[in-house]
């Protein structure tokens, strides 16, 4: 086999050639079998090659094929992955201050405190006045500020002053917010979902139920929004409660080491208290007395007519 010529099948005329100048009859039959089965192969291997190279590129472009379809697939599957990732929630956090700083000046200390809130975008929502020990002025304000602004203010009000006290919470109230939207969100849908049983309601004994059941899911609805109302003014806007208090003032201690002014106003001072008092003691022992004095000249005046008549009675 390996000795023997193969003829393929391009060259299948010139193996015919080969064969017919062959003088020997069994030569000519060898080499028409060994051509023939040469042949064959040849064809059955340019088959195999040609099927192979149609195969070839068909299970490519079907390869592609199938890989841009599942493409589109996975870029379509990227938004709703994205759409499933949880996206991350704002904090909502409740601040509050307590300052006390002691100034020399409680309204201008207060006028400032006024002028540092409303720049910062706030307000002051209360503030009282008031004087101590008839000396000195005390100031007491509640500020409300942005948050983004709470740092700010608050070191601008400890500079107005010496600063006596400092304290400051922070809550977070992330979850009850949370919580709150979700069930306003679900009241909401209870109450509209109430409202459309009412729409096809045709006796009245379900009308009066449904409309007792509205009543009650829209207060809860109300008393959610205020709740709702309530959370979003205090994580909006910080608190600082602000006290202002002045110093004691030199009068004050003076006082406690009086000088010769102040004995000489002390004794004129306790003088005149006591001629008050023996006034007022000699007026109310007035009356006693007039008393006193009016049973003195009646007594007087029996005794003289008693020592009259025993006179005229020893003469006889």
């Amino acid at each position: 086999m390996q000795g023997t010529p193969v003829i393929r099948t391009g060259r299948g005329t010139r193996c015919g050639r080969a064969a017919l100048g062959r003088t020997a009859s069994a030569a000519v039959l060898l080499a028409a079998v060994l051509a023939l089965s040469g042949c064959g192969a040849s064809g059955d291997d340019s088959s195999a090659s040609a099927d192979r190279g149609v195969a070839g590129p068909q299970q490519q472009a079907d390869s592609k094929a199938a890989g841009k379809a599942e493409a589109p697939a996975a870029a379509s599957a990227r938004p709703e992955q994205r759409d499933k990732t949880p996206k991350p929630v704002a904090s909502h956090v409740i601040r509050t201050a307590s300052l006390s700083v002691e100034v020399k000046d409680a309204s201008k200390a207060a006028a400032r405190a006024r002028t540092a809130a409303q720049d910062a975008g706030g307000l002051v929502e209360k503030e009282t006045t008031e004087r101590i020990d008839g000396t000195r002025d005390s100031s007491h304000l509640v500020l409300r500020v942005p948050q983004e602004a709470y740092d700010e203010v608050l070191r601008e009000l400890s500079g107005t002053g010496k600063q006596v006290s400092l304290t400051s919470a922070a809550k977070d109230v992330t979850d009850q917010v949370v919580d709150t939207d979700s069930r306003i969100a679900t009241q909401r849908a209870s109450v509209a979902r109430v409202r459309e049983l009412m729409d096809r309601a045709d006796k009245l004994a379900d009308v009066v139920t449904l409309e007792g059941e509205l009543s009650s899911r829209q207060a809860e609805l109300e008393s959610l929004l205020a709740q709702q109302a309530s959370l979003k003014d205090r994580t909006t806007l910080a608190t600082i409660t602000l006290d202002l208090v002045e110093p004691e003032t030199a009068a004050g201690a003076a006082e406690d080491d009086p000088g010769f002014p102040d004995a000489v106003a002390g004794g004129w001072h306790a003088f005149v208290t006591m001629l008050r008092w023996l006034a007022m003691a000699v007026g109310a022992a007035a009356p006693f007395l007039a008393a006193a004095a009016v049973l003195a000249v009646l007594w007087r005046l029996l005794h003289r007519r008693r020592a009259g008549r025993r006179g005229p009675a020893e003469e006889g």
